[in-house]
Parts: structure tokens; sequence; C-alpha cells
């Protein structure tokens, strides 16, 4: 019995063992370090936190007068809604949509029956 080689199948073997290795060359690659100045990110994030501090103390002072002013707002529709209940009703069927007739099928006359006659 003569062997035969399977071309296709060891290039498809060859390509997968390639992609393998090139994966884990990727993966195992350490990124280049930069030069970082510590200090300096330290004082950013604590400028960022003072800002932060300074507009939650300005948001809670500006809070009870907006409490105040929504619940006067509530209050008032509310009162709109209950005169809108109590007022005329209006049908929302003819608010300019037409009614259309139900389509009649058409008669079709049987040609069996019309050759037997």
């Amino acid at each position: 019995m003569a062997s035969t080689e399977l071309r296709r199948k060891a290039r498809k073997n060859r390509v997968v063992s390639k992609l393998r290795q090139d994966n884990i060359k990727r993966l195992t690659r350490k990124p280049v370090l930069k030069l970082v100045d510590i200090e300096k990110i330290k004082e950013e994030f604590a400028a960022k936190a003072a800002s932060k501090k300074k507009t939650a103390s300005e948001k809670v002072e500006k809070e009870p007068v907006k409490k105040a002013e929504a619940k006067a707002a509530v209050k008032e529709k509310v009162a709109e809604k209950k005169v809108v209940k109590n007022g005329p009703k209006k049908s929302t069927a003819s608010a300019g949509v037409k009614k259309t007739a139900p389509k009649t099928k058409k008669e079709t006359p049987d040609k069996k029956k019309e050759d037997k006659a």
C-alpha cells in the first residue's frame, strides 16, 4: 500500500500552529515603560477631589429651593388634572379618524355550475 501525503491538512496544521504561537507572543509581550511623574499625578487627583467637594457643597445649598419649587409645581399639575376631569369629555374617535366601510367580496360565478347548466 502506498502512503499518500495530505498536503491540505498539513498546510492547515502549520497555519494553526503559527497562529497559536503568534497569539502567545502577543499576550506575553510587555508594554514599554514610560517615565511618569507620580507627584504631578497626585496633585491632579487632589485638585479634582477639592473641586468636587466645592460643587457638592454648592448643590446641597441649592437643592432645598428646588425641592420647594418642585412641590409647588406638582400641586399645580394635580389641580389642573382635577379641573380637566370634571370638564366636558371629548371623544377620541371623532378626532379626525374616518371609519371606512368593510370591503365586500366580489361575487364570482362557479364555472362548474355554468358548464352543467
